[in-house]
């Protein structure tokens, strides 16, 4: 689960949708990074797929032009060599012999197929891989998310992948679950007496996550237009997180143990239905405003399109119906144009119950501990203490802040540079299995089909604010507020 510099079998990782925005902006970077760390082994090739009409030297030159200011030239021009590409169509036959030979001409390798694609192309791809046998040996296929776009598409994508690839082959990601900070999460709760024994509805008075980005759709409109933010990211991301906080221990570390206890919260999580959809969630668009310091569109100008009704915000609280966490309620929140990017878990312990210090001293604050994803990972923990110095006693809240940067002197690697050598080295506890992808869809399903059959659309907020008021006014209305500005 820790960082390793550990070297890995010889492989062969294919990405296809190799042009695309993710392979060129962190799945090639991350695999570089790796090559520069000395854990690709010089007999491993990286195979870019897509359906520009591309050869080796111009897929190494778009590479080159992505990574050319990581390091020297030099570094670089040895690791392009170990790339290639193919031009390919997953619907069509043209070049799929050709693709076949390059990859059973090293049948020893560890084979990658990680599918960065539209998923209405993973079962296309995967029957192809079957048919031409790629999918023996050492194998394995990585889906990107979102898989599918509720339950039954989901299923439906599952169980064609799973006749070509069997679910110890498939490795179903989801990149914050790679973050440094996430897998921090389980050694600060399983590693020190401090916090599990606190880590309860007796002690803990609420949780929120929050993802938020100051960008807008930009050139992924078309995608997100048909996903909106509940599929993009709470369906995924933030359930995955709310899972890792809420878990009960793990008997070990091993993958179906660890998966096995995220799946349990994802089955006691209450149901958000029509029956309480306006009171437990809020949806947003973003309009024009100001974001980063500069004037920008709303999401329909962005988009081109004034009658969407796809939410850039989500806001919701969730409750998990079980002994540890009964009561105690979890604040989700992630949005486009936010005022800045940040993802970040903050616990809030409940108050002290009496207070001993005289009303001069101050208030006395929750202590909390908020654990930072990005943009820099580390850990605060918020606590009471008294301002130094004489003339009475003063209460301050001050955090004890540890920056992963800063403490251990390193840069911590990117998620996908640890989740792309797990899935070379067959390790699956990082990755979502497919009874976990069900039971969110289980949840979130009736979230979508509650707010089509309302007919409401999206609450406005302005492009660099916090989202619609709705969204201050479901946390308020419980007595707290949103944590903001690094508390």
């Amino acid at each position: 689960m820790t960082a390793s510099t550990q070297s890995v079998d010889p492989f062969d990782l294919v990405i296809f949708g190799g042009t695309g925005d993710l392979a060129l902006r962190k799945l090639l970077p991350a695999l570089f990074h790796r090559f520069l760390d000395g854990q690709i082994p010089g007999s491993s090739r990286i195979v870019g797929i897509a359906r520009e009409t591309l050869d080796d030297a111009g897929y190494r030159a778009q590479l080159r032009e992505a990574l050319i200011g990581i390091c020297d030239a030099r570094q670089l021009d040895v690791f392009l060599q170990q790339v290639f590409y193919r031009p390919l169509d997953a619907r069509k036959d043209e070049g799929w012999d050709d693709f076949a030979a390059l990859i059973g001409s090293e049948p020893e390798h560890v084979r990658v197929f990680y599918l960065s694609t539209s998923p209405e192309l993973f079962v296309d791809i995967c029957t192809r891989l079957g048919h031409y046998k790629l999918n023996e040996g050492a194998s394995r296929v990585v889906l990107e998310k979102p898989i599918g776009r509720d339950l039954a598409s989901a299923n439906q994508i599952n169980d064609a992948v799973g006749k070509v690839f069997s679910e110890s082959q498939t490795f179903r990601i989801d990149h914050y679950l790679g973050k440094e900070t996430v897998q921090n999460l389980l050694v600060l709760r399983f590693g020190n007496a401090l916090f599990e024994p606190l880590w309860n509805a007796g002690h803990i008075d609420h949780v929120q996550i929050t993802v938020a980005e100051t960008l807008g759709v930009g050139h992924r409109g078309s995608y997100y237009d048909r996903a909106g933010a509940l599929r993009d990211m709470v369906q995924n991301h933030m359930l995955q997180l709310l899972c890792m906080v809420a878990m009960e221990p793990p008997s070990s570390l091993a993958p179906d143990a660890v998966r096995d206890e995220k799946l349990k919260v994802l089955h006691s999580l209450k149901p958000i239905d029509e029956s309480n959809v306006s009171q437990l969630t809020v949806r947003g668009q973003y309009r024009a405003g100001v974001a980063d310091g500069a004037s920008v569109p709303g999401y329909p100008e962005e988009l081109g399109n004034n009658k969407s009704n796809t939410e850039t915000f989500v806001a919701l609280k969730a409750e998990i119906a079980n002994w540890r966490w009964a009561g105690v309620p979890f604040y989700l929140r992630t949005g486009k144009r936010l005022p800045s990017r940040v993802s970040e878990i903050a616990v809030t312990f409940k108050p002290v119950p009496h207070s001993i210090f005289g009303g001069d001293a101050g208030t006395l604050a929750q202590n909390r501990l908020v654990l930072r994803l990005q943009p820099d990972e580390g850990v605060k923990l918020w606590l009471t203490i008294k301002h130094p110095g004489p003339g009475g006693l003063r209460l301050r809240h001050v955090p004890l802040d540890m920056s992963f940067a800063e403490a251990f002197g390193v840069q911590q690697p990117d998620a996908y540079e640890r989740l792309l050598l797990d899935v070379v080295r067959g390790n699956p506890t990082l990755f979502m299995r497919r009874d976990e992808v069900e039971a969110a869809w289980h949840w979130a399903g009736p979230i979508l089909a509650a707010w089509a059959d309302s007919g409401e659309p999206p609450r406005p907020y302005t492009a660099g604010s916090w989202g619609p008021s709705a969204a201050v006014a479901l946390i308020e209305r419980d007595g707290r507020t949103w944590n903001e500005d690094g508390e």
